[in-house]
């Protein structure tokens, strides 16, 4: 049996992309979103997810980019005094890898990211992160341990197989090296990721799809992602938008692309391929 999830990610991060997520979820083949606590457009987010009840909406953990929710004195190693978070992975991996970020520190901003979150009235159907920081060993305990406190069982598997990276990606010849680099980056920490949710009781899909994609999901891409699903349950991760001004001052890599892959989540030849191959959508409330 096969069984796929399709996730937006940077659910709040303007009103544009939640305008997105919505009419993907609502006309398209999206069944799940993860809501960034942090976004700018953070209070419009929970407003449109109301009014969308089949939307699966999950916590879309930062510690990358934007401010933090957690007072900026209790996370001193995490935040600076601006309040802001470190701008990019890559900074703040080397602060990980040199010991300058505490884990204690992390899981009081996670926590925050979270009850803001169900203050809100949402209760959270999984978690992930943004950037994939819980890619990082000490980042997913500390995902693990405030994941426990409130509950939540589910997280995304963050490690595209790849061979299935390769697959999915050697038609799109533009980005392809960087792409393919991103995802062997993330399969070196496989092993310890599932040690740790092993440990934690976390859940996660069988497989993990669209990383190596990531921006370049047409309907033709989509589609040849859902003929070649393998059996079990699967998340294809989307990040679909509306490009206008707003995006633009965020600064976010992904502009024109996010137009591109809300397209591609209404384009009816990915509806068709999902009932031609027999793909069940489901969202990550029915991973048991």
């Amino acid at each position: 049996m096969k069984e796929l999830i399709v996730n937006a990610d940077d659910f709040g991060l303007t009103r544009g992309v939640n305008e997105g997520i919505v009419r993907a979820s609502q006309e398209g083949i999206l069944t799940s979103a993860t809501l960034m606590a942090n976004g700018p457009a953070f209070e419009d987010a929970v407003d449109r997810a109301r009014q969308c009840p089949r939307l699966g909406v999950g916590c879309h953990l930062a510690l990358v980019g934007g401010r933090v929710v957690a007072p900026r004195e209790k996370i001193p190693s995490l935040a600076d005094r601006d309040g802001r978070l470190p701008r990019s992975i890559g900074v703040l991996m080397a602060k990980l890898s040199t010991g300058l970020v505490r884990t204690k520190d992390i899981e009081a901003e996670f926590r925050a990211q979270i009850e803001k979150i169900c203050r809100a009235g949402i209760e959270p159907t999984h978690l992930d992160t943004h950037k994939h920081s819980h890619a990082h060993p000490l980042v997913t305990s500390a995902l693990g341990r405030v994941a426990r406190e409130f509950g939540i069982a589910r997280v995304r598997n963050p490690v595209e197989n790849l061979r299935d990276s390769w697959r999915t990606s050697r038609r799109h010849s533009a980005g392809l090296f960087k792409s393919l680099l991103v995802s062997v980056a993330v399969q070196v920490v496989a092993s310890r990721f599932k040690a740790i949710s092993r440990e934690y009781g976390l859940r996660s899909p069988d497989h993990f799809l669209g990383l190596a994609l990531t921006g370049r999901l047409s309907g033709a891409a989509l589609c040849r992602l859902v003929d070649t699903l393998p059996d079990g349950r699967t998340e294809i991760m989307v990040h679909p938008g509306l490009c206008d001004a707003e995006l633009a001052a965020t600064g976010s890599r992904l502009q024109q692309q996010r137009q591109t892959e809300l397209q591609g989540l209404l384009d009816p030849e990915a509806r068709n391929a999902i009932v031609k191959q027999n793909v069940r959508l489901i969202s990550y409330r029915e991973l048991m």
